[in-house]
């Protein structure tokens, strides 16, 4: 009944034209439905019940909810790639494996979802594999990236990806999108200067006015700290919340936005005021021209992967690294990467098809395979133009909640994000305090699937409890996996349940066994 009371309607739509406006001849107006009708058969709107004009504004709105990506993976990685503009060169790299991801979910998935660099994997890469003292560079990590989109594309063509999946314990699944968010919200705090260095190791920041916190203070190599870096954060946090609660499409990035109005704000009244720290402030603000982030990005981060990545000289530099430690990093890195891809883009596929009615009669999302075959594609892609894995958002969900049910929404996205590549030199304004309340944000969503974790059974509380414990004070979120998965098969063997314990999961907790003991 549903499809035959839309039928007419789309019937309408396509009819109108070919009368032609104000009178004019069917001849005069045979062209544009004829196009119209091109785009409608190979995308499906009318047949999915919408229309041209509900999939432009969801895919406006999916790229007002993401967007925000752009800046904060690009403040991420211009710490890691060495070049004059790391901010640009990290910033297109990003756009790039947005619009190619986008472009795949569009035309070879067809479905109204965007992909991007993902929140929790960029933080992998940059904090634990090239920040944590491993060794390894950025164009290495870029070498992990690949792997693990060539080992997601093999287990989504092979069919094995759901014996992965399953080898899982259930505690550590559910277990680590909270630890990632938990991590990833420690590290928003920490660029905002809301946690501190202290004789705890950590402590939170002074608002003491009489004390020896200053309001603003510029370091040597530009990084801004002091109160009002932390005041414009929390305050962002709680504007996105506030936003998020009355339903403001795009909650993030208005949230940023205003993070980073305020923060000039605040700072020029602090300049005002004769502040030093203020003046350094603005004394270090320039504009660059866009063109100069593509030539950094070609430069210094395209297919850096290729002519850089296989170059472990410095890796291999540090004592006790050697071949057989490589391998074990190589493998364990790669595959975590993989998993946390994995978890990540089941658990958004599935939550965003069902916010649209995209699911089959099995529940299973329609064009599964293609969209996680789109999802592996999109992390080679990526990996080539020097950025972290390309995984599906969960703020897809807002195009789809705005209407959007087939691949011109994403189409849409994707065209948004191509014209956002020309916008670096104003992404590059945004503050890190501004950047840093939506780390704390996306933080805060992806502690929702604590619930999902059976506090009651020991077994899985313990095996939760390490996973993210680690990721957040080991700052690791691959030891917080590989200790996750080896709690949970000391517990089975001392609990008389080894049988309980696959061998698959049995193979990939050796393999992060060999890490710990052979890697720093």
């Amino acid at each position: 009944m549903q499809n035959e009371s839309k039928q007419p309607q789309g019937n309408a739509q396509t009819s109108v034209p070919e009368q032609g406006p104000n009178g004019a001849g069917a001849g005069e107006a045979a062209l544009p439905p004829k196009k119209v009708s091109k785009l409608d058969k190979f995308f499906g709107v009318t047949a999915s019940g919408s229309t041209f004009r509900v999939e432009v504004v969801a895919g406006l709105t999916t790229f007002m909810a993401m967007v925000y990506i752009l800046m904060v993976n690009a403040g991420m990685f211009a710490s890691v790639i060495e070049s004059e503009n790391a901010y640009g060169a990290a910033y297109i790299a990003t756009a790039v494996g947005a619009v190619a991801g986008t472009l795949l979910m569009s035309l070879l998935a067809k479905m109204p979802l965007a992909q991007a660099s993902g929140m929790g994997i960029n933080a992998f890469v940059v904090y634990t594999l090239i920040l944590g003292g491993t060794g390894l560079t950025y164009a290495n990590c870029m070498v992990f990236t690949l792997l693990d989109g060539v080992i997601f594309l093999i287990l989504t063509v092979t069919g094995l990806r759901r014996r992965i999946f399953e080898a899982i314990p259930a505690g550590v699944r559910h277990a680590i999108p909270v630890g990632i968010g938990l991590f990833i919200a420690f590290i928003g705090m920490q660029q905002a200067g809301i946690i501190v260095d202290s004789s705890t190791l950590v402590g939170f920041v002074s608002f003491n006015v009489l004390g020896s916190t200053p309001f603003i203070s510029v370091a040597a190599d530009g990084t801004v700290s002091g109160m009002m870096p932390a005041i414009v954060a929390i305050l962002g946090v709680i504007a996105i919340a506030v936003l998020s609660k009355k339903n403001v499409k795009g909650a993030i990035l208005w949230g940023l936005l205003g993070s980073a109005a305020l923060y000039y704000i605040l700072a020029g009244i602090a300049y005002a005021a004769s502040s030093a720290g203020a003046a350094d402030l603005f004394a270090g603000i320039t504009l660059s021209n866009p063109f100069e982030a593509f030539a950094a990005w070609g430069k210094d981060s395209a297919g850096a992967v290729f002519y850089e990545g296989f170059d472990f000289s410095q890796y291999l530099g540090i004592e006790g690294h050697n071949g057989g430690t490589l391998a074990v990093v190589l493998i364990t890195s790669a595959l975590s990467l993989c998993m946390i891809d994995m978890f990540d883009t089941i658990g958004t596929l599935y939550g965003a098809c069902a916010k649209g009615n995209l699911l089959d009669e099995k529940g299973t999302p329609i064009r599964m395979e293609k969209m996680m075959l789109a999802d592996a594609i999109a992390t080679c892609v990526g990996s080539v133009a020097g950025t972290s894995t390309v995984t599906t958002f969960v703020e897809s969900s807002s195009g789809v909640a705005a209407g959007g049910r087939t691949g011109l929404t994403s189409l849409v996205t994707a065209l948004c994000f191509a014209v956002a590549m020309f916008l670096s030199p104003i992404a590059q304004l945004i503050p890190r305090s501004a950047t840093a309340a939506a780390l704390i944000w996306v933080g805060v969503l992806m502690m929702t699937s604590v619930t999902k974790i059976d506090w009651t059974d020991a077994v899985e509380a313990i095996v939760a409890f390490f996973t993210m414990v680690i990721m957040l004070l080991g700052y690791s979120i691959s030891k917080g996996i590989g200790w996750g998965i080896l709690v949970y098969i000391v517990v089975k063997t001392c609990t008389g349940k080894v049988k309980e314990v696959s061998v698959p999961t049995w193979v990939i907790g050796a393999f992060f066994l060999a890490t710990f003991l052979l890697t720093n």
